[in-house]
């Protein structure tokens, strides 16, 4: 059964060979790849399963793409002053021309390779265009899967369907709408594609993934075809991820900036096309129904902590949130626990501990140890973080403190980030070291140099725990610590069944198909951590119901990689506040030993303020990367996106 199973990955029955993967031109058309004949290749499930295998090899794995690397380039996050060749600070100064050949960013990859398992061999663009023309050999040639039964035809046509769609919609997200390319394009001939439009890429690829949603599992362990790879089924497409993308995909398609194109103003931000919406609703609103029948794989996981400071869940808790993000201690087991939908390969365990591991803490006197380059929250975004009663922080009624602004927090806030006072290092430190043991982030404090320590004012701890440092060491080999980011999770479905029901029914809007409205949706989320519900006052009107579906979704999915394309859609990307990135400033008043007896949320503090680190000088043209020009100098339909 090993061997089987390196078979089924290496897809070596199909080799695709040394093709470099450099641009769309290499696989829109290309000479036939076979070393085996079709007829073999592809006659019977174990054969056609290996071919596909590769395809799921090829999702980059956007935190360990390189030693340092990123993949927050919204209002959320700021690196240190070391950092300014990471694609957040290239975005920052509006240079989205760095996306290309940058080591730091997963949109590409110079030496991308479908076959290797080095997570640095992977990127978006070029592998998008080789497996949707892997999908499109592997759908021309189903009619010789003979030897196989009907739920393995279905199960092989599924997944060509599933990762056609797939590659098209994370490419439509960044660069607008683009050739949907459904057949394998002979070679020789003249390429005439025209890029379609937004809307009419995600009709496309809503066909392809209802067409997969249909045909595939809900759980592979349950089939006949999945007995023979049981336990290692996790990853493979099914009907919940074909649903989720299904909705994710019309959402998208109803978004403001996909209905009524690139602007500045923000004076369309609420203005949704409501069928795309209807669809999104109808398409999520499956997906939940089968996951709270019980029907599926998947439920939240708990939020129940006996120490939140130190993410350690209560005796009585099953799973913990912070299992999505990381897990230590546990073999190398691959994060996601019930919650992730859709991941891709984190095969290199250890290189947890080489790359994200270290980038998330503070640098001071090496604290945390290897490259100077940290992840820091903006001010202004850690600002979502409302109240434990649900209110947003500016509400009048919200009890929010300036005096104490640490206090009665939403809980994520507690879970995700790193404030001042904060117990950092809880082993044993060197006498000399031991003032560093709790975070000095207020004005002119111990961890605020802006080169190896925090700019804003708090550090992040969501997606790595603050114990990834020199004297706690779980980066260390015998921390077992391993991160992923899953790219769908079902905490991201709740948030998008209630964007796409608000957009055409307000706070009461539902689907059809499941019974929950867009405010019970949202509230879901809340029970879950122990927040407040939506409050009356943010239900009677679309518009400023909308602005808390979006609130819950910055602090739900948090650093989590979707805030760029949220504020974008959105078309906020360019309006204020969210085209600013702030420090938080403020005076300690306790003393020192405050820190060391008490929680260091109850800690008073004077002249809480914001101070702005930069603007975002953004146009039009910034709703859309560039295309690389070698692309868009390959024909005129392939035409370059306005303004660049």
């Amino acid at each position: 059964m090993k061997h089987k199973y390196k078979i089924l990955m290496w897809g070596s029955l199909l080799s695709v060979l040394a093709l470099g993967l450099f641009s769309c031109e290499d696989y829109l058309e290309k000479e036939p790849e076979s070393i085996v004949s079709e007829e073999v290749a592809f006659s019977n499930f174990t054969n056609f399963q290996g071919y596909i295998e590769e395809i799921y090899n090829c999702i980059p794995d956007k935190e360990k793409k390189y030693w340092t690397t990123s993949w927050n380039w919204g209002d959320d996050e700021l690196f240190n002053l070391e950092g300014s060749w990471h694609m957040t600070n290239q975005v920052d100064i509006g240079n989205f021309w760095a996306w290309q050949n940058n080591a730091g960013t997963w949109l590409d990859d110079d030496n991308a390779n479908p076959t290797s398992t080095n997570k640095f061999d992977h990127g978006l663009w070029a592998h998008a265009w080789y497996c949707i023309r892997k999908a499109n050999i592997g759908l021309a040639n189903l009619d010789k899967l003979t030897s196989a039964s009907q739920e393995e035809k279905d199960i092989i046509a599924g997944q060509l369907y599933f990762f056609r769609a797939w590659w098209h919609f994370e490419m439509i997200q960044y660069f607008g709408g683009l050739p949907y390319i459904e057949e394998a394009l002979p070679s020789g001939e003249k390429l005439t594609l025209p890029r379609l439009s937004y809307q009419e890429c995600a009709d496309k690829a809503g066909a392809d993934l209802r067409k997969a949603a249909d045909l595939l599992p809900i759980d592979w362990d349950k089939t006949a075809v999945g007995k023979n790879t049981l336990g290692k089924n996790q990853l493979r497409a099914n009907k919940i991820m074909a649903l989720g993308y299904l909705g994710k995909n019309y959402l998208w398609a109803a978004s403001p900036l996909m209905k009524n194109g690139a602007e500045t103003g923000g004076a369309n931000t609420y203005n949704y096309d409501e069928e795309y919406a209807r669809k999104a609703a109808d398409a999520l609103g499956e997906l939940l129904d089968l996951v709270e029948s019980g029907a599926t794989q998947y439920s939240l996981v708990d939020f129940d902590y006996e120490d939140i400071y130190n993410h350690k869940k209560t005796k009585d808790a099953s799973s913990k949130y912070s299992d999505m993000f990381y897990t230590s201690g546990q073999n190398w087991l691959m994060p996601g626990s019930t919650e992730a939908i859709f991941r891709g390969p984190s095969t290199d365990y250890n290189g947890s501990n080489w790359n994200t591991a270290k980038t998330f803490g503070p640098k001071v006197k090496g604290l945390v140890e290897h490259d100077n380059i940290i992840h820091h929250p903006t001010a202004n975004y850690v600002k979502n973080y409302g109240m434990a009663n649900g209110l947003p922080i500016d509400d009048p009624n919200s009890g929010f403190d300036p005096e104490y602004p640490f206090k009665d927090r939403d809980p994520r806030f507690y879970h995700d980030i790193v404030f001042d006072g904060f117990k950092y290092v809880n082993a044993t430190m060197p006498a000399d070291m031991e003032y560093l043991r709790h975070t000095g982030l207020a004005t002119g404090g111990t961890m605020r140099n802006p080169a190896d320590g925090s700019r804003t004012g708090y550090l992040i701890q969501k997606l790595v725990p603050h114990t990834a440092n020199k004297y706690d060491g779980i980066y260390n080999w015998s921390g077992n610590l391993h991160t992923y980011l899953p790219y769908m999770r079902l905490g991201d479905i709740y948030t998008m069944y209630a964007e796409a029901c608000a957009a055409f029914g307000g706070a009461t809007g539902k689907s059809a198909n499941f019974s929950k409205t867009a405010e019970e949706a949202l509230n879901t989320l809340r029970d879950r951590v122990g927040a407040g519900h939506v409050d009356a006052a943010y239900t009677s009107s679309a518009s400023k119901f909308l602005d808390e579906v979006r609130r819950e979704r910055a602090v739900e999915l948090s650093f989590e990689g979707f805030r760029f394309n949220d504020l974008q859609r959105w078309l906020l990307l360019t309006e204020y506040p969210y085209n600013v990135k702030t420090s938080q400033e403020f005076d300690r008043v306790e003393s020192s030993d405050f820190y060391e007896d008490n929680d260091p949320k109850d800690a008073r503090v004077a002249n809480f303020r914001e101070e702005v680190i930069l603007t975002r000088q953004f146009g039009v043209k910034h709703y859309w990367f560039p295309l690389k020009i070698s692309d868009a100098s390959m024909y005129p339909e392939f035409t370059q996106n306005p303004g660049w």
